[in-house]
């Protein structure tokens, strides 16, 4: 099967909706599909070969975030090439709504379409006051996908119609078998995410780390992502500073080994998410996983099954749990057993299945709608040559 997907967030800048799809890509091309993906990049960018850059992306902020995009005139010129060179059997197009390449590649394909939805936001005025505008784009979709109940809600709240729930998929295996880092184990806590982006929850983590070191003065905080590292700190005293290691972008080797060092991955996200792929990862890891209460959390821990749960934004609760779990290895293992055993579910052997039946359905439904059209057009020739 030829294979187009829209990423609409650029390349360069590392997500979970650009992870999500390039380990998409990587599957269906181990499994001998023709895949190409188009996406926004610096022209200095290094690619792999399946994808094709749409130039350069623009900061615009979105979805409680700043989201690199890319639309306009030349993007769409870049679009329709894109589309006439791959001749796709089907074309799939990540957060159809954003005003990036995945809308502007909605208005222009032809033939089946599949879109997935991410975002969860149950009260975007802006989308709603956009549904006049994407209406035409949306009656072009042949089937949709949600990564997440809430992202399933927040499209049929604010556009109509339905979405199939697909998760975001993971290698499993690969983090499993990540080798640990002695340096980053011993009492430490994980966080992974962008430093200067306050829905990630940093801030949280932060004030709640004085009353963890007070019970656990042993405890490191190692911190991966990019970000103002100064800025993270200054409201932590500064004796307490030296506890905290800030690792920088780490590749997708030291993520898996990052997470299978810790003693405890902690996601404190304030806000914004439709999934949660860290905590899978994490999961997939070994890693007991603390994580702020947020529906789209909840679901992936299996309601506080698969991972430890504390109120969003409370950084005592935080903190509370925290220096639990961490005096409690009993605890951890047991965490450590049931998210390796749940997060099966998310890998991409079967993720990757679901999402090629969505494609086959689509295709078949096409290639009938073609084989009705050609029999009814034979016939009326018939009928005009009697």
């Amino acid at each position: 099967m030829r294979i187009g997907i829209v990423c609409p967030y650029s390349w360069d800048v590392p997500g979970g909706v650009q992870f999500h799809i390039r380990d998409l890509a990587e599957h269906l091309i181990r499994l001998g599909h023709e895949v190409s993906v188009l996406a926004p990049a610096d022209d200095d960018t290094p690619l792999p070969p399946y994808v094709v850059s749409a130039g350069r992306a623009v900061p615009v902020p979105y979805n409680g975030s700043v989201a690199r995009l890319n639309f306009g005139f030349l993007s769409a010129a870049r679009v329709r090439r894109w589309l006439h060179d791959g001749t796709f059997d089907v074309i799939h197009i990540h957060e159809p709504t954003s005003p990036s390449l995945g809308l502007l590649a909605c208005w222009a394909a032809q033939g089946p379409i599949v879109a997935t939805f991410h975002t969860s936001n149950p009260r975007s005025r802006a989308m709603v006051a956009a549904y006049s505008i994407l209406q035409a784009a949306l009656e072009k979709i042949s089937a949709r996908i949600a990564v997440s109940e809430y992202a399933r809600r927040t499209l049929v709240e604010h556009l109509g119609g339905d979405a199939v729930v697909i998760p975001n998929g993971v290698d499993v295996d690969f983090f499993a078998k990540a080798e640990p880092k002695a340096e980053w184990q011993g009492e430490t806590i994980g966080f992974m995410g962008r430093i200067d982006e306050p829905r990630k929850g940093l801030p949280v983590l932060m004030k709640a780390l004085p009353k963890i070191l007070a019970e656990r003065p042993g405890s490191r905080l190692l911190v991966a992502g990019r970000g103002d590292e100064e800025e993270a700190v200054e409201t932590l005293p500064k004796k307490l500073r030296s506890h905290v290691e800030f690792l920088g972008m780490i590749s997708d080797e030291d993520k898996a080994r990052f997470l299978r060092s810790v003693d405890l991955y902690v996601a404190p996200n304030t806000g914004g998410e439709s999934f949660g792929i860290i905590l899978v990862e994490a999961m997939s890891a070994g890693a007991p996983v603390l994580a702020s209460d947020l529906d789209a959390f909840a679901q992936v821990l299996d309601k506080g099954a698969a991972g430890e749960l504390f109120a969003n934004e409370d950084a005592d609760a935080l903190a509370a749990s925290a220096v639990r779990l961490l005096a409690d290895s009993g605890r951890r293992a047991e965490l450590r057993e049931r998210g390796s055993a749940h997060v099966r579910r998310f890998d991409w052997s079967t993720v990757g299945a679901d999402i090629l039946s969505v494609y086959e359905t689509v295709t078949d439904g096409a290639a009938a709608v073609a084989a009705d059209e050609r029999s009814g057009l034979r016939a009326r020739l018939g009928l005009a040559r009697d």
